[in-house]
């Protein structure tokens, strides 16, 4: 079976990982730091904030910005469920913003119409997180230019998209937002095994996530509520989480990082070559933003259904049969029997499901051969 995602892990991986198995430190020790310096640097930001998971990275990031009880949290519905899930861990309500139909991000023209309804009601979100599906960048600038007259702070949820830029500049640089996640899992671009990873140029917000990834404890004498009695001291003065990465898993993720453009660069020879082998069926093959450069964690097709005499069950089945890894990102956010229950029906992006009803992930990782691509390709040809 050729998977659809895989890591790609090289002997000098395996030895940064040794090394620190033979250190004083497994877990809070230098390589953390190291990890997150080389990440800050990469994409020009202040502040980087490792954790155990994108998702801890999210919920965190929504607690230092405030989010309680009944605020509003606005999200994309073709993502992982993690990007909603986040403002519900926080006691917030969540809501869904309609998709392009071309990017498949947040459509920026339904975030503006879904706005100006919401300040007629007095019930304007808190926090919107767009999300960088697939790797490629949302709109920011017109975002951000909504922000700023309706008042709403920015979670970019870019899991798939280290490594990606937006107008020329890195993906994660906080140019357009108050705080950008990624995720380090072993399909994403490059992996930790699990991990994530909160980036901010706000050193307050940066200090408040990592207070929350480790308990709310502090040894800062300067943060404690009277004076230490002695050099064994702590304080808990926040309710925080144990989302602490471990060493190990850093000394991974900086070794990757040293390999993150060639990843990226090798993802799109690999879309590029499924673009031409696919030019000739009817599939709609992923179309990318002239001012963003994809991470390109995944290559979505959507079938042409008028044209083939089979639903996307059918093919995706047939495809599976044929040992070719396909996947499907995402079901929509809030048709999930939990979102259900909350209210939500079907009908609520109409795009999204438009979306839904046509959508295949193919493989899509590094060190995918040719010939695979070629096996990928000749199964869909016969599939279609």
């Amino acid at each position: 079976m050729i998977p659809y995602g895989r890591q790609d892990i090289s002997e000098t991986d395996i030895q940064a990982v040794v090394s620190v198995l033979r250190s004083d430190f497994l877990t809070q020790g230098p390589a953390v730091a190291s990890f997150e310096t080389a990440v800050s640097e990469y994409c020009s930001v202040k502040h980087a904030i490792a954790v155990n998971c994108a998702t801890s990275a999210l919920h965190i990031a929504c607690l230092a910005l405030g989010v309680g009880k009944d605020d509003l949290v606005w999200t994309s519905p073709i993502t992982f469920v993690a990007s909603a899930n986040c403002a519900l861990y926080c006691g917030a309500k969540i809501d869904f913003i309609d998709i392009d139909p071309f990017s498949y991000n947040m459509s920026v023209d339904s975030l503006g119409k879904k706005l100006a309804l919401a300040e007629k009601s007095g019930r304007l979100p808190k926090v919107v997180i767009p999300v960088h599906f697939s790797g490629q960048s949302c709109d920011m600038a017109g975002i951000y230019a909504l922000s700023q007259r309706y008042g709403f702070k920015i979670i970019e949820d870019a899991s798939h998209a280290i490594g990606g830029k937006y107008r020329g500049e890195p993906i994660g640089n906080c140019r357009y937002s108050d705080i950008t996640v990624f995720s380090f899992h072993p399909v994403k671009i490059i992996t930790t095994g699990e991990g994530g990873m909160a980036l901010t140029n706000d050193a307050q917000l940066a200090r408040q996530m990592e207070l929350l990834r480790s308990h709310g404890i502090t040894r800062d004498v300067n943060e404690m509520t009277h004076e230490s009695d002695g050099p064994w001291y702590y304080q808990q003065i926040a309710l925080g989480f144990n989302y602490r990465i471990t060493d190990i898993q850093a000394a991974l993720g900086l070794s990757q990082m040293k390999r993150l453009d060639e990843f990226v660069a090798k993802r799109h020879v690999i879309a590029n070559r499924y673009n031409q082998k696919l030019s000739h069926l009817p599939v709609v093959t992923p179309w990318q933003i002239s001012d963003s450069y994809s991470g390109m964690h995944l290559y979505v097709i959507r079938l042409k259904l008028d044209k083939i005499n089979r639903n996307r069950r059918e093919v995706f089945e047939a495809l599976r049969a044929s040992g070719i890894g396909v996947n499907l990102h995402y079901i929509p956010v809030y048709r999930q029997p939990y979102y259900e229950q909350l209210g939500f029906k079907a009908g609520h992006c109409p795009e999204a499901e438009r979306y839904y009803a046509e959508a295949i992930s193919l493989p899509m990782y590094p060190g995918i051969t040719e010939s695979q691509q070629d096996k990928v390709t000749a199964a869909l040809g016969e599939a279609v």
